[in-house]
């Protein structure tokens, strides 16, 4: 589980959580083979060679003390010292302490061999010269000054061997991601045909890739094959239906129109109408949007022309200035017929509706507020259910509806991508009904 800190500096997309598990351990490798080996053989170099200098010093320092007087002590310190590539200044400046910088990892290993293996160093300086190592040493002549290259007790810095990991590093990386993202381009493909069918298209797609990926791509193929056969069915199935159940509708009004008028009559018409009312509007919810294409429209325009219909039809509805603008992919009759479920519902149980709409980089959001009694919050999945109807709920006095309004409202919101949201409306008291669509 990652630590919830962690989880903004995580990468979110497939390519670039790839890359990551490509790199981690790259890096780690570098680091460790960096740390552990590099680090471990040049300390281990620069004892050795450290160790070197110190017989060759020790030497040369048990010669001069073994002088009888200063200039002979100072002859055997010149005649040794050119040989062994030693400059001796004896009697040399009286130096203490060490003098590193902080950085210099191999001098800091050298001047703790010089310390272990010659403690009566009393000085030794690595900064006045980065190419030489001056130390001095008590002698019987007093304080005995050594200089030498510093190549000779410290090991070169592994720059070429560096270089070398990270050139190869970044190459295999490089050509480890190019196939990498081969291999990650089926799996993309699939995720956005996946994507547009869930919004109501069907893109062409062809399942490549590896072996899983492949089976996937397939069982997707089959799946949308099944479902567009299912759409397909059903709407052929339907439109016998309607032609079947209008038929005899159509006879019974043609009886009735025949009949005398009167009471009797009156209701016959009444329930014949109601039956039609019923069929088309369960026909509207079993139809969906299966027959219609997508395409590129102005969702705030289209808005704006089911609210001017709704207002010629003199009902009490106004528009809010919509927030954004851009055009979106939707089936503009589904979508007409979805605000005008949602408008008609509003005005049913209010008599204040507003509408707006608000477009995002994502999403398109349609809100149909009024200011009748709401929806109860544990009521709100209820009511989106085909043939479920909340009449007692909000308002007794109105005649029931079929309970399909707010269904095929969902329906054409999930054929979108989207989704239908039902809340309480700040600004009127009534419901919000927010009518979200994907972009």
């Amino acid at each position: 589980m990652k630590p919830a800190w962690l989880k903004p500096f995580l990468p979110r997309s497939l390519h670039g959580r790839a890359a990551l598990i490509l790199l981690v351990p790259v890096v780690t490798i570098q680091l460790v083979v960096s740390v552990v080996f590099v680090q471990r053989h040049y300390e281990g170099v620069t004892r050795q060679m450290t160790g070197n200098i110190v017989l060759e010093v020790g030497y040369l320092l048990h010669r001069v003390n073994g002088a009888s007087t200063l200039e002979q002590a100072q002859a055997r310190a010149q005649d040794l010292g050119r040989p062994l590539d030693l400059n001796v200044t004896l009697p040399g400046p009286a130096a203490h302490g060490v003098h590193r910088h902080w950085y210099d990892l191999s001098g800091r290993q050298m001047v703790y061999t010089l310390r272990q293996r010659m403690p009566q160093v009393e000085g030794i300086d690595l900064t006045s010269d980065p190419r030489s190592v001056t130390i001095t040493i008590p002698s019987h002549w007093g304080p005995m000054e050594v200089d030498f290259d510093r190549s000779r007790v410290s090991a070169s810095n592994p720059h070429q061997l560096l270089v070398l990991m990270l050139f190869v590093s970044v190459l295999m990386t490089l050509i480890a991601y190019l196939f990498l993202r081969n291999q990650l381009k089926p799996i993309t493909r699939l995720a956005a045909a996946a994507e547009a069918f869930g919004k109501g298209r069907s893109v062409p797609y062809r399942p490549r890739g590896a072996t899983e990926v492949r089976a996937a791509g397939l069982a997707f193929l089959e799946m949308r094959a099944r479902i567009e056969r299912q759409i397909e069915q059903r709407t052929r199935m339907l439109s016998g239906v309607s032609h079947d159940l209008r038929t005899p509708l159509t006879r019974l009004q043609l009886g009735l129109a025949m009949l005398e008028d009167d009471a009797e009559v009156a209701e016959l018409r009444r329930d014949v109408e109601d039956m039609e009312r019923l069929l088309d509007a369960f026909l509207a919810f079993a139809r969906g949007d299966a027959l219609e294409a997508p395409e590129e429209v102005d969702p705030a325009r289209l808005v704006a022309r089911v609210v001017e219909n709704a207002v010629r039809a003199g009902q009490p509805v106004s528009l809010r200035p919509a927030r954004g603008e851009g055009r979106a992919l939707l089936r503009p009759h589904s979508v007409a017929r979805a605000i005008e479920n949602l408008v008609a519902n509003a005005v049913r149980y209010g008599t204040r509706v507003e509408v707006g709409v608000t477009l995002t980089e994502r999403q398109v959001i349609i809100a149909v507020e009024d200011d009748g009694p709401g929806i109860p919050p544990e009521r709100r999945e209820e009511a989106m259910r085909p043939f479920i109807r909340l009449d007692a709920a909000r308002n007794q006095d109105l005649g029931g509806g079929v309970g399909l309004g707010l269904s095929i409202t969902a329906d054409v919101a999930r054929s979108h991508g989207g989704a239908l949201r039902l809340g309480e409306s700040a600004k009127l008291g009534g419901l919000k009904a927010e009518l979200v669509l994907a972009r």
